[in-house]
C-alpha cells in the first residue's frame, strides 16, 4: 500500500511552500499563448496564492465552500485553484469547453460559493446564491496581504472534478488533500520526474490528467509547469519542446498521432526531450513505433480514471510492452474482480473488471450527492471501475473495453445517457442513441443514430447544430446517421453493440 500522507496536510502548502522556501527564484510555471507568456518563481507564486486565499477568505465564504473556476490555460486558473485550495476551500475546475448551459449545472449541483470567471467568460449571467468575480476582481483580491496556508487534515476536502458515468448527467468526485500525496509513486514508475524537469502538457488544465501531471506534479517536484492557451496547431508543440527545453511531454495519443502527421519535426531540435507520456486513451503499437522511429524517445502510457488518477502505468522502472498501459505501480493494490460481482480477485490471464483497493491516498473521498453510484462503486474493500482488463503473469496489465456503457470520445469519458437526453430533447426527434466509433488517427468519436418523428425531415446539420447549442464540444456526435427504428430486444431495451 502507497504510504499515508501526514494527519495535517495542505495540497497548497505541498506543492508550493517548501519549494519556495529551498529555491523561490526558480520558475514554477509558464503559460504561453499567441499573446505572449507569463511566468512565475516558485517565490511569487507562493506569495500570489497565499494573497489571493486572504481575498478569498474576505468574501465571507464558510469553511469546505465550493469555488468554481471557469477559465482556460490561463494565469487566473493556476492562482485560483491553489488560492482556493490554501485558504481551506473546496476548488473546482470547470472544463472551458462546457456550454453555459452545463456550467449552470454544475454551479447548482456543487452549491457554489464562488465563481471565477476567466477572459472569455465575463460576458456570462450566472445568477445565485454566490460571489461573481471577474478579471479586475482577481486583481482587487490579489492585493492583500499574504495568509498562512489553511491547517487542513489529509482527509479534507480539497478539489472537485466532473466526470461522466452512466447516468444524464455528470457528476462529482470529491477528493482531499492526500490526492496529492498519493501520486508520489508516479514520479519515479512512469513519469521520471524530478526538480530539472520541465513539463510541457498538452491539455487542458481542468481535466485530471493535466491538473496533475501538467501542474501538481511538477511543482511539488520544484520542477518547471509550462501550459499552452494559443490556437490549435500541431506544430506548436515541438517549437514549445525546442523554445523551453521541455524534457518531459504529455499529451493523448491523438496528439502525437497529429503532430506526426502535420509538424515539421525535422525542423525542430528536441534533443532536450528525455521521453513523453500519454494517457487518456490508448496507445496504439503503430504510433508508438512512429514515434519512436521518428523523434527518438519513449513513450510511457499510462491508466486511471478521475477517481483514483493514474495507478497503472510504463515508465523507466517498467519496460514499455505495445498495447498495453503498464503495470500496477510499485505500492499499488490493484486486482482484477468478477464482472458479475464478489470480492475474491480473479487469477492470472482472466477477464474481469479492474479494482483499487480502499484505502489508496489518491481515492476520492466520495461522490457528490450521489450515495447510489457511490454505493455500486464499492465492493467490500475494493473500489470497482467500469473497465474490462486481464492482468498476465508479468503483472501487464491489458485492457477489453468498459463493462459500463461509459464512452470514451477524443480521450474525454462520455455518458451516452447524456448525450441521448439533449438529442431526445430535439422536437423533431423520436428516439436517439449514441456510441462510441472508430474516428480518424486512432481516436474514437460519438456517432448518433436518430429517428425521426412520423412524418418529419431531419438533416444532419440541424442534429449537430442542436447539439452545439447544449453539449460541449467534446460530448458531440461527429456523424448522424438516421433509422428507421433503433434495434431492440423483445423486452424493448436497446441493442447499442447492433447500431449499425
Amino acid at each position: 500500500m502507497t504510504e499515508p500522507a501526514p494527519a495535517r496536510f495542505n495540497l497548497a502548502r505541498y506543492c508550493l511552500a517548501e519549494q519556495a522556501r529551498a529555491h523561490p527564484d526558480r520558475i514554477a510555471v509558464t503559460i504561453v499563448g499567441d499573446a505572449g507568456e507569463t511566468s512565475w518563481t516558485y517565490g511569487a507564486l507562493d506569495r500570489d496564492v497565499r494573497a489571493l486565499a486572504a481575498g478569498l477568505r474576505g468574501l465571507g465564504l464558510p469553511p469546505g465552500a465550493r469555488v468554481m473556476i471557469r477559465m482556460g490555460n490561463e494565469a487566473g486558473a493556476v492562482l485560483s485553484y491553489f488560492a482556493a485550495i490554501a485558504a481551506g476551500y473546496v476548488a473546482l475546475l470547470a472544463s472551458a469547453q462546457l456550454t453555459e448551459e452545463e456550467a449552470g449545472f454544475l454551479l447548482a449541483d456543487c452549491g457554489a460559493g464562488a465563481l471565477v470567471l476567466g477572459r472569455e467568460f465575463e460576458g456570462e449571467a450566472h445568477v445565485g446564491a454566490f460571489a461573481v468575480l471577474r478579471g479586475d476582481d482577481l486583481t482587487r483580491l490579489l492585493a492583500h496581504d499574504p495568509i498562512d496556508y489553511a491547517d487542513t487534515g489529509a482527509d479534507d476536502p480539497a478539489y472537485l472534478v466532473y466526470t461522466s458515468g452512466t447516468t444524464s448527467r455528470p457528476k462529482g468526485v470529491l477528493h482531499a488533500h492526500r490526492a496529492a500525496w498519493g501520486r508520489r509513486p508516479m514520479y519515479a514508475h512512469w513519469q521520471g520526474l524530478g526538480p530539472s524537469d520541465v513539463v510541457l502538457h498538452a491539455g487542458a488544465m481542468n481535466w485530471t490528467y493535466t491538473l496533475g501531471v501538467g501542474v501538481v506534479d511538477p511543482l511539488a517536484n520544484g520542477a518547471t509547469a509550462l501550459l499552452y492557451n494559443g490556437r490549435p496547431d500541431p506544430s506548436a508543440w515541438p517549437r514549445l519542446i525546442e523554445r523551453h527545453r521541455a524534457t518531459i511531454f504529455a499529451a493523448v495519443p491523438g496528439v502525437y498521432r497529429q503532430i506526426l502527421k502535420y509538424a515539421a519535426l525535422a525542423s525542430h531540435d528536441l534533443r532536450s526531450l528525455r521521453h513523453g507520456l500519454t494517457a487518456g486513451a490508448a496507445l496504439s503499437p503503430s504510433l508508438l513505433e512512429e514515434w519512436r522511429a521518428r523523434v527518438g524517445t519513449e513513450l510511457y502510457e499510462a491508466f486511471g480514471m478521475s477517481e483514483i488518477s493514474t495507478f497503472v502505468s510504463s515508465g523507466p522502472t517498467t519496460p514499455v510492452r505495445p498495447g498495453s498501459p503498464g503495470r500496477p505501480q510499485p505500492g499499488r493494490r490493484v486486482a482484477v474482480l468478477p464482472r458479475d460481482g464478489g470480492t475474491e480477485p480473479l487469477g492470472v490471464g482472466e477477464t474481469g473488471v479492474l479494482a483499487v483497493r480502499r484505502g489508496e491516498p489518491g481515492l476520492m473521498l466520495r461522490y457528490w450527492n450521489r450515495p447510489d453510484e457511490e454505493r455500486l462503486s464499492f465492493r467490500g474493500d475494493w473500489f470497482v471501475s467500469g473497465d474490462l482488463v486481464e492482468i498476465d503473469a508479468e503483472s501487464y496489465v491489458w485492457h477489453h473495453g468498459r463493462a459500463d456503457e461509459v464512452m470514451n470520445a477524443l480521450g474525454y469519458r462520455v455518458s451516452p445517457a447524456e448525450v441521448e437526453k439533449c438529442l431526445a430533447a430535439h422536437p423533431l426527434v423520436a428516439e436517439a442513441a449514441v456510441a462510441e466509433r472508430p474516428g480518424r488517427d486512432d481516436q474514437t468519436i460519438i456517432k448518433a443514430y436518430v429517428v425521426a418523428r412520423d412524418g418529419e425531415t431531419l438533416s444532419e446539420e440541424a442534429i449537430l447544430a442542436h447539439c452545439a447549442q447544449h453539449l460541449a464540444a467534446y460530448k458531440r456526435p461527429r456523424v448522424v446517421v438516421f433509422l428507421e427504428a433503433l434495434p431492440r430486444n423483445r423486452n424493448g431495451k436497446l441493442l447499442r453493440a447492433a447500431l449499425p
